[in-house]
Parts: C-alpha cells; sequence; structure tokens
C-alpha cells in the first residue's frame, strides 16, 4: 500500500524551501523564454525574477525591490541591469543597487539576493542550495540531444495545480498512454499493461526500460513516420530528481534490436523539468525532440503539437487527481505492477528531504 501525502496550502511568507531536494540544479525557464523583458517566477517558494544582460548572460535575483517592495518583475531590462519600475533604482547581476535616480550616495544595504544560474542547451538552470552549499558543487545538467545535427526540438512551459512528485509518477509509469492518449502516442492499452519492464536504480538515479515488439503503431507515429506495417517500440524512461528524460519510439518489426544506441527508426526524446513552486503547485518546463525522415520542419511541428495534446490531457488527470486526493483525504493507495519506478523515486525524494 502506498500513502502520498497531501499537503495543506501553504502560508506564502513562510520559507518552504527545506520542503525539497536541495543541493540540485532545477529549471528555471527555457532560453526562448527570456528575451527583453524580465521574467518572475516562484521556485521552490522563492520569488525570483530573471533577465538577461546586456552581454546575453543570464541573471536571478529576488523579485523585491529593497527600497519600496515593487516586483523587480515590474521593471525594465537595461543593458547593465534590471532597472525597478517604481523610482528607477538600477541593479546589476550581483544583486546592488548601482544606481538610484536623483541621488549620488548609494548606501551599502541597497542590495537584493542574486541566485547562482547556468544556461546549457537551451535550458536555465537555478542553484538551490543548503545554507553550507550556496555556491554550485556541481555543473548545471548538460542535455546534447538540443545540439544535436540528428533532431529537431521544441518546447514550452506549463504551470500545475498540483504537487510535483505527481507529475513523477505520471512519466515514470507510462502504461497509462493506452488509456489517457488514445488518440495521439497511446496505442493498445492491453500491449501497454502488458510490456515487458526492467527497473534499476542507482544513488538519485531511476531508469525503467519498456519494449513492446511486434505492436500497432499509435496515431502520432503514423503521422510522422513511414512504417511499412507493426512495429517494435520502447520506452526508456531516466529520473533524475530535477528532471526527468524520456526517449521513446519505434523501428520497423525485427529491423534493429531495442537496446541498441544507434537504432533507426522513429525517435521521440522528451526533457521534462518539473519544478516546485509551492508544495502544492509547480512548474513544467518540457521540450521535445525528434528526427524526421523528411519533411522536417512539418514533421517537427506535427511531433510538438500531438505531444502538446498529450500533455494537455496528462494536465487535466493529475489536477483531477489531485483534486480528489484533497476531497477524500489521506486515504492510502494500491500498488500495481507498475508503480515500481513511481515508488523508487519517490524514495529518492524523501531521503534527500531527510
Amino acid at each position: 500500500m502506498t500513502t502520498i501525502p497531501i499537503q495543506p496550502v501553504q502560508d506564502s511568507k513562510v520559507s518552504i524551501k527545506n520542503k525539497f531536494p536541495l543541493n540540485q540544479w532545477y529549471v528555471a525557464a527555457l532560453s526562448s523564454e527570456l528575451k527583453d523583458k524580465p521574467l518572475g517566477r516562484t521556485l521552490l517558494g522563492e520569488a525570483v525574477v530573471l533577465f538577461r544582460m546586456g552581454d546575453g548572460t543570464v541573471a536571478a535575483l529576488e523579485d523585491r525591490c529593497c527600497h519600496r517592495a515593487l516586483p523587480l518583475s515590474s521593471g525594465t531590462v537595461e543593458s547593465c541591469g534590471l532597472r525597478c519600475g517604481y523610482h528607477g533604482l538600477l541593479y546589476n547581476q550581483a544583486g546592488q543597487c548601482i544606481e538610484i535616480p536623483g541621488q549620488e550616495k548609494i548606501p551599502s544595504k541597497a542590495k537584493v539576493a542574486a541566485h547562482q544560474v547556468q544556461e546549457r542547451d537551451g535550458l536555465i538552470w537555478i542553484w538551490f542550495g543548503k545554507a553550507e552549499n550556496e555556491q554550485p558543487t556541481v555543473e548545471a545538467p548538460s542535455y546534447s540531444v538540443h545540439s544535436s545535427p540528428k533532431y529537431v526540438y521544441g518546447g514550452d512551459v506549463y504551470h500545475y495545480n498540483a504537487p510535483y512528485q505527481l507529475i513523477h509518477d505520471n512519466l515514470l509509469d507510462l502504461s497509462h498512454l493506452g488509456y489517457v492518449h488514445l488518440h495521439t502516442i497511446g496505442g493498445n492499452a492491453k500491449v501497454h499493461m502488458n510490456a515487458e519492464m526492467k527497473v534499476e536504480s542507482e544513488g538519485d538515479f531511476v531508469k525503467v526500460v519498456r519494449y513492446m515488439p511486434d505492436s500497432v503503431p499509435p496515431p502520432t507515429y503514423t503521422a510522422a513516420y513511414p512504417f511499412k506495417g507493426n512495429v517494435d517500440r520502447w520506452q526508456e524512461i531516466e529520473f533524475r530528481v530535477s528532471h526527468l528524460l524520456i526517449w521513446t519510439g519505434a523501428v520497423d518489426k525485427d529491423t534493429d534490436a531495442l537496446d541498441d544506441p544507434e537504432r533507426g527508426g522513429f525517435h521521440m526524446r522528451g526533457f521534462h523539468g518539473i519544478t516546485p513552486e509551492t508544495e502544492t503547485t509547480c512548474h513544467y518546463f518540457w521540450t521535445m525532440a525528434t528526427n524526421p525522415a523528411s519533411n522536417v520542419e512539418e514533421i517537427k511541428l506535427k511531433v510538438l503539437d500531438q505531444t502538446e495534446r498529450t500533455f494537455d490531457e496528462d494536465k487535466v488527470v493529475i489536477e483531477e487527481q489531485y483534486r480528489n486526493m484533497l476531497r477524500f483525504g489521506p486515504k492510502p493507495m494500491i500498488d500495481i505492477h507498475v508503480d515500481v519506478g513511481a515508488n523508487r523515486a519517490r524514495r529518492v525524494i524523501e531521503r534527500l528531504i531527510a
């Protein structure tokens, strides 16, 4: 039996950062989101403003002017920093006020907290460390799929009114595809529920591999790739605390080994950055990369449209699930064979928080 904690609504004045695994890089934004305006976002209970300096580097500050507390995300971006939209105080990327209009002397206390950020492979990461690890102890994760010539990709951001671990559960158990995503990436529900599954874990890492040989390709696959008939299909899911990597796809039946890292066929490589906003809400940063055999831009847009449709369906299910959990309270839930990966990931989170 599994009991998933039902989190109460948290007082926004109380810091909740310690409710989540720390000493981690979390996704703060997609690179494409930061242009010429500041972006305000609550991450692990902390209000943060993200912006680009004149040289293109990314900065992240506490989203509060030290003068009269207006969110700095209401201000404007300049080449040397971020200017408050109330009285014009200008902050550099370290959070230090470097200009007060009409006042020559700048108080030493005129500053706000700055966060450590790194931009890699089209993703902007923010470090949340424990008190003794305010500076990053490792580099932000890389994701070479975004720069690989084999793939084209796109993505977007969702906001969920549900705890972040419910999304972990959903992504680590793809048996639901045959029921929730019938018209896109689903396929035969019985095949999904009976797929050969292997789960391995070590440290903070969990991997789930599922194979579905000799199966009918789902609508998204046939719309994007010229399959000849039945396919051998795979799903590889990697859980890494702050994000998950999911590689799914198919080859024509009996053409390539499903454990061959260089196998051909149709690929969908998903990046899923799940960043808590509060204990009961979260941000979901996703990208999907694919390898069209022809009509590259057309197929890419088709795959992205189908992906967004599946995520819309997931969002409805997860938010309804959470509403019902609140309605019924902390009742135990039974486990079935497809829950192994999700349960191991929950144990990782529990250990890191403890």
